[in-house]
């Protein structure tokens, strides 16, 4: 079987939610699925979306499966909000754009809100989509056998046909990237816009990243941004790798700024704080950091650097390689 996966540079992505909205136009955008949202960015710190997704369980401990809990639809996601378009925009004496109801909880409710205190607050922005993981938690827990991984790709899909509903999978996942639609009847997830891939055009997401932030490959392209960046340079690292799933979405960890002392001066230490990294992306969060650090000094110098060429994108064309290497297995 061979993987196809994405690696997005935090220290590129910009929270625009561009990726959000090329997502939701294409996917989810109707039919029950108002309040998905198969690719979304968040602030960290943060609850995410949905909230406390950190806390609901799933995932593996060892080779059995950990309870998780369901996201509720109010308290968690949020209900979409119908707003106050027709006053606000086309009456006179328009009012603010406001919702029509109030609203406790919903996708990006603690954007740029962050942690630390002034001057040395810090936030980052950590876009999420299904994982498509090596070992799904998901697929495990479907008792329809729903679930199935792409051999030519390694896309996880559920079979609209076999899917009753039963909510395991929403359950199982670690990282909730499983939504119930509750007029269909059936959980639906992130496709890896397999039909996108299929014709040779990366997914919506990456293709839209205004900050060229995301590159797509297959993890057995030697040349490819996922081989180099995961396997080689080993800056790229699974979001939470203890949930054990084995995530085939990575992250380039955010360099952060140095934090001042209290006469005002900068510490030399930095402003994110290295144990809460260390929470998201596990204890190669530090080697990573130092390997990028080193490679932008020599850069800096006006040496070469070809982890830095690959990270800044220089060709947009250059991030996406989506098919198959000259000589590889199919």
């Amino acid at each position: 079987m061979r993987q196809l996966g994405m690696v997005i540079d935090l220290n590129k992505c910009i929270g625009c939610q561009t990726c959000t909205l090329a997502c939701k136009s294409q996917w989810t955008d109707h039919d029950g699925r108002e309040f998905m949202y198969w690719n979304h960015v968040e602030t960290r710190p943060g609850k995410g979306y949905p909230r406390d997704w950190e806390a609901a369980g799933g995932g593996w401990d060892g080779d059995s499966l950990k309870p998780g809990r369901l996201p509720r639809l109010a308290e968690d996601y949020g209900i979409p909000a119908d707003f106050n378009f027709e006053s606000a925009l086309f009456h006179e004496g328009k009012q603010p754009l406001r919702p029509l109801d109030a609203m406790q909880w919903g996708p990006n409710w603690e954007e740029d809100q962050g942690a630390g205190e002034f001057p040395n607050g810090y936030f980052f922005y950590l876009p999420r989509l299904c994982n498509h993981c090596t070992k799904p938690a998901c697929l495990a827990a479907c008792p329809r056998q729903a679930i199935y991984k792409r051999e030519e790709d390694g896309i996880v899909l559920i079979d609209q046909e076999r899917c009753r509903g039963y909510r395991y999978c929403v359950a199982a996942c670690p990282y909730k990237k499983i939504y119930f639609n509750p007029q269909a009847g059936r959980s639906e997830k992130c496709i890896f816009c397999y039909p996108r891939v299929e014709q040779g055009i990366p997914q919506a997401c990456a293709y839209q990243c205004v900050g060229r932030a995301r590159h797509v490959s297959y993890l057995d392209d030697e040349a490819g941004a996922l081989h180099q960046l995961v396997s080689v340079w080993k800056v790229a690292l699974p979001l939470h790798p203890e949930y054990g799933t084995q995530p085939n979405v990575y992250y380039v960890p955010p360099l952060s700024p140095p934090a001042f002392e209290a006469d005002g001066k900068p510490s030399g230490k930095p402003r994110i704080p290295d144990d809460y990294l260390r929470q998201l992306f596990g204890p190669d969060v530090d080697a990573a950091l130092a390997t990028l650090q080193q490679e932008i000094d020599r850069k800096s110098r006006g040496e070469s650097s070809p982890l830095m060429d690959m990270l800044i994108a220089y060709r947009h064309g250059d991030m996406f390689r989506l098919s198959r290497p000259e000589g590889g297995q199919p």
